[in-house]
């Protein structure tokens, strides 16, 4: 373009003194036509470059997040003990987005510059070696302050990513916690250290404003002063005719044509720098291997009911306390076991070694006779119902939260109805104006401590599991309501190896049998009876709990 520009005024400025007001007329017509069609034609190899390179780099994110997003699925329980939700969103979100900034734009101004480059100084060289050399002096100049603009730009940005993060996770606990916050009056308090974190936001943000907006006019002032050498020393060259006036014109076209490749050096750099960065935290979690693998996938697995744990001892891996010790005891098909003990006795790691969470130290444990390693894991948790000490609650409506429960997501709406009234949670939710539509907030935060467990157990009981995992889940009821809850939930458990871990004597005293753990052994075993007549331990927490409830 810049050439046909230089061709067409040269001819005009040799044949102007021959040249009558038609003609050029129409030769003015067919520059600019010709140069607006020539722009149409470099628009939609534009456009066709950015289809190619922008969109193949959205598929590439689209893919990463997916097979991130997958890795964390496979990962192990250990691997949530000992990393934080902030980071695991951050490598998926933050860094990848990173990634695909280096694989979109990077690539595409880093090829741009090398391809354009090489043809456009190619012909200002042609056109006029010395003042090609002249005009292109500032253009490094500019890459390398451009460079050091994003750098700063690109340390001040994580200042204010960090800050954020921060006023995210301040305004997530306090909206989390506004039952806890309000209890205690503490809204000022909060408030002040919110408004504080805005204000070195704001501060860091007004930082990086200022940074930013030397960007512009420095590209500006660069472009300008390249402009500027060209006419003036164009102008000295033409009086000795070693360049042409239209030789002039296409250098200025091609100075700007070289502009943002020269000024995308600096930020391509930083780009590269931050998806260096990005991608091998990325590589970090891609690269783990979970401890525990499902290597009887496609294996067939049809639960009994039959559990067997043979001497098994667990201990923690950080802090190398010693949870289990040691550990048998068996669970026959549709039998009751109940687990009783202090806070910290071992209670809620007997479920996440059941449900092959984590894996013993030592010791077997047998399903239906066989190792559970040996078993296709996925089918044994399908065959479970598990309600957790911990309830989750997703920010869906109670409906879906219980459907949630289910292998395929799909339920009735009167099979949600009878596992709500199993729980003694139905009447609860028709009290709502939504019913089971209400939405919950962020973890249910909306129902009450019981009201959540409620929704949980319904949500295990909807599977129709045969093996079912009650921990502690009756925590948050008063004795009235677990009787009434124990009570509908008896024709279930008589149907299902069941496994009950409770504080509480009076969950557990119509189990099969029942253990009582002392820092992760076993100290006594036998039916509610049998553990009366002995006297020991267990009749004395009985004993205590029964004068708690008289009085």
């Amino acid at each position: 373009m810049p050439l046909f520009v230089k061709d067409t005024i040269d001819t005009f400025l040799t044949n102007v003194s021959v040249t009558s007001a038609d003609e050029t007329i129409f030769l003015a017509l067919k520059l600019g036509g010709t140069y607006m069609l020539l722009s149409i034609f470099s628009g939609f190899f534009l456009f066709l470059t950015r289809q190619t390179i922008i969109i193949m780099s959205r598929l590439i994110e689209y893919d990463l997040k997916n097979e991130i997003y997958d890795q964390y699925q496979r990962l192990d329980y250990g691997f949530y003990k000992q990393n934080s939700t902030g980071d695991l969103m951050n490598r998926i979100s933050e860094d990848v987005s990173q990634v695909r900034m280096y694989l979109g734009p990077g690539i595409m101004y880093t090829i741009n510059l090398i391809t354009l480059s090489a043809l456009v100084i190619y012909q200002m060289v042609l056109i006029s070696p010395s003042l090609t050399l002249y005009v292109l002096l500032p253009l490094p100049l500019m890459s390398f302050l451009i460079y050091k603009v994003s750098s700063k730009m690109n340390n001040l940005s994580k200042e204010v990513q960090v800050e954020q993060s921060f006023m995210s996770t301040l305004a997530q606990e306090t909206f989390s916690g506004i039952r806890v916050v309000k209890a205690y009056s503490r809204e000022k308090e909060l408030h002040d250290k919110f408004n504080k974190s805005a204000t070195n936001y704001k501060t860091k943000n007004m930082r990086l404003v200022k940074v930013n907006s030397l960007f512009m006019p420095t590209i500006v002032f660069l472009i300008g002063l390249s402009t500027v050498l060209t006419i003036y020393l164009g102008g000295l060259m033409s009086y000795d005719e070693s360049i042409s006036p239209g030789g002039i014109l296409a250098i200025i076209f091609f100075v700007n044509k070289l502009t943002w490749p020269f000024a995308s050096v600096g930020w391509v750099t930083s780009i590269n720098q931050r998806a260096a960065a990005s991608q091998e935290r990325i590589n970090q979690f891609l690269k783990i291997k979970p401890s525990i693998v499902n290597t009887k996938k496609d294996q067939a697995f049809e639960f009994k009911g039959n559990i067997e744990f043979k001497n098994v001892t667990y201990s923690y891996p950080n802090s190398g306390i010693l949870a289990i010790k040691n550990l048998s005891f068996e669970i026959k098909p549709n039998q009751t076991l109940a687990i009783i003990g202090h806070t910290g006795s071992g209670k809620s790691t007997i479920l996440n070694l059941l449900m092959r969470n984590i894996e013993p130290d030592s010791g077997e444990i047998l399903i239906d006779g066989i190792n559970i390693k040996d078993i296709n894991l996925d089918a044994f948790r399908r065959q479970a119902g598990i309600v957790p000490q911990e309830v989750f609650l997703f920010s869906d409506t109670i409906g879906n939260n219980i459907k949630f429960g289910t292998v395929d997501g799909l339920a009735s709406q009167e099979a949600i109805e009878e596992v709500a009234r199993k729980a003694h949670v139905l009447h609860n939710i028709q009290q709502f104006p939504d019913k089971f539509e209400t939405l919950l907030g962020e973890r249910g935060v909306n129902l009450s401590g019981g009201q959540k467990q409620r929704v949980s157990i319904a949500r295990a009981l909807i599977r129709n599991p045969k093996l079912l995992l009650l921990d502690d889940c009756l925590s948050a009821v008063d004795t009235q309501t677990e009787e009434i809850i124990l009570t509908n939930l008896k024709a279930d458990i008589d149907q299902k190896t069941t496994l009950i871990v409770s504080h509480r004597i009076s969950s557990l005293r119509n189990a099969d049998k029942l253990i009582l753990l002392d820092n992760g052994s076993k100290v006594e075993e036998g039916s509610h009876a049998d553990l009366m007549d002995l006297n020991g331990q267990y009749a004395s927490i009985y004993a205590k709990q029964l004068t708690e409830q008289l009085d």
